[in-house]
């Protein structure tokens, strides 16, 4: 099958979250199963590649598009909308005109899928979601739309609809129309053929009114058609065997001490505890405010902690804080920093995503694979992944709990502790953990067949 898939980031073009790591690995698995694949994304700055043609789009005014490409990767390029420092704003907020710049990206995706041969197009986020809604009613190519944050929606003022070029029977309460705006997520979870989400239990969550920021309704509506299928992490670039920006390789435990010896001395620790790591977006969702709610705690239970990221300056400025009062016991990096990334997964004991709520999570993967024992709360597709260790029948590989407070988080750092104490079932712990195969292999097959089940009802219709 010839798959478009389109997205509006990916690695290593352009990322600011996990969506660019998902973009960037799945094509290759899918590649590996025989489909071909090309990936479209707009021209960010500093993309190269070669040029490719040109495409025009009618968006109110006539535009004219150049599409570059660099291997299977096809690039949209309309420099006035995507040659800037960000991709979706600047610390100040959104790029006030996201609604045209993707609008744009949309419909020139959808132009040139429908002039090849393509037979699916599969639409990642809000920023791609209408391109199904741009097929629908043009040549026959199925589409799959994923939702990787239903939090992130591409809501825009009722003003802006003429820019869409569609027919205004779609602007109602059953179409894209969303308390008088324009919400493009609906779009593609209107229109596209599948729905799907980024792990089993979210595509349950967000069918909730607790976690399905508006849409839990209109999700409901898709039921049928909406699945859950767990995100994987590319083995190649997280292989603590081979990994070239870890201190040593390593296989076992005994190895990955040697690795936590020299991360607690360039972080600057001095004592021997366990070693909580965190690698995130610094932000309430992942739990920041139950973490510094119960940080002296944590500090009173032996751990020393080592957190990487950057995000809200709010809670920049309280770890920040915390490191002053324990400067040898904590260090926080408040930067992007893919070298002490590896390092972190691979040096600490622990890592720690206490997330409000989580689509899929690749933190707890990647820490899997390296031995590091997650402690998660249970949602998403942490709850999916991670289930509660039990010394006695040494079912599990992490530490679990339920309820979003500071007081269940510190009972399952109480339940670490007290594992972290016998050596030997923690080392054989760690080293279950990294038995675990959350390769994209699994997911990559489960896509396949979700695109051969589209084709074949586009056929028998």
């Amino acid at each position: 099958m010839k798959i478009a898939f389109v997205a509006s980031e990916a690695t290593p073009y352009a990322k600011t979250g996990g969506l660019a790591d998902v973009v960037g690995a799945l094509p290759s698995a899918l590649i590996k199963l025989g489909q071909d694949i090309d990936v479209f994304l707009p021209r960010y700055r500093g993309i190269k590649g070669t040029l490719e043609g040109t495409i025009n789009v009618q968006m109110s005014d006539l535009y004219s598009v150049n599409i570059y490409r660099e291997g299977n990767f096809y690039f949209i390029d309309y420099p006035e909308f995507f040659d800037r420092e960000g991709l979706y704003g600047t610390e100040k907020g959104d790029f006030k005109d996201n609604c045209e710049r993707f609008t744009l990206f949309c419909r020139a995706v959808a132009n040139y899928i429908q002039q090849q041969p393509y037979d699916i197009a599969h639409c990642h986020d809000w920023q791609t979601a209408l391109i199904p809604l741009y097929l629908r009613n043009q040549r026959k190519v199925g589409s799959v739309f994923t939702i990787h944050n239903l939090g992130y929606q591409g809501r825009f003022p009722a003003s802006k609809y003429p820019l869409l070029e569609i027919d205004k029977k779609y602007f109602t309460p059953e179409g894209i129309e969303y308390y008088g705006d324009i919400n493009f997520l609906k779009a593609g979870i209107l229109y596209s053929d599948t729905v799907t989400t980024v792990s089993e239990n979210y595509a349950k969550e967000i069918q909730t009114p607790e976690l399905g920021f508006g849409l839990d309704g209109v999700l409901r509506t898709r039921k049928a058609n909406l699945k859950g299928i767990i995100n994987g992490i590319d083995y190649d670039r997280w292989n603590p065997e081979n990994d070239e920006l870890i201190y040593y390789p390593y296989t076992d435990h005994t190895g990955k001490q040697k690795n936590k010896h020299a991360l607690i001395n360039e972080c600057c620790l001095k004592s021997n505890r366990p070693l909580i790591g965190i690698v995130s977006r610094v932000a309430e969702q992942k739990g920041f405010d139950i973490i510094v709610k119960v940080f002296d705690a944590m500090i009173t239970m032996g751990f020393n902690i080592i957190i990487l990221g950057f995000g809200d300056e709010a809670y920049h400025a309280k770890l920040l804080a915390l490191e002053n009062i324990y400067p040898q016991r904590v260090s926080i990096n408040i930067k992007f920093d893919n070298r002490l990334a590896h390092r972190i997964y691979a040096g600490s004991d622990f890592f720690l995503m206490p997330s409000k709520y989580e689509p899929c999570g690749l933190g707890q993967l990647i820490s899997l694979r390296y031995g590091t024992v997650p402690i998660v709360r249970q949602t998403g597709g942490l709850a999916d992944s991670i289930t509660n260790f039990d010394a006695e029948s040494a079912q599990g590989n992490g530490f679990v709990f339920k309820e979003y407070s500071g007081e269940q988080l510190v009972t399952a750092l109480s339940n670490a502790v007290h594992v972290y104490k016998n050596k030997e079932i923690f080392s054989t712990l760690s080293e279950k953990c990294m038995s675990y195969d959350y390769s994209w292999d699994e997911s990559a097959k489960k896509y396949v067949q979700l695109y051969k089940d589209i084709l074949k009802n586009i056929i028998d219709k």
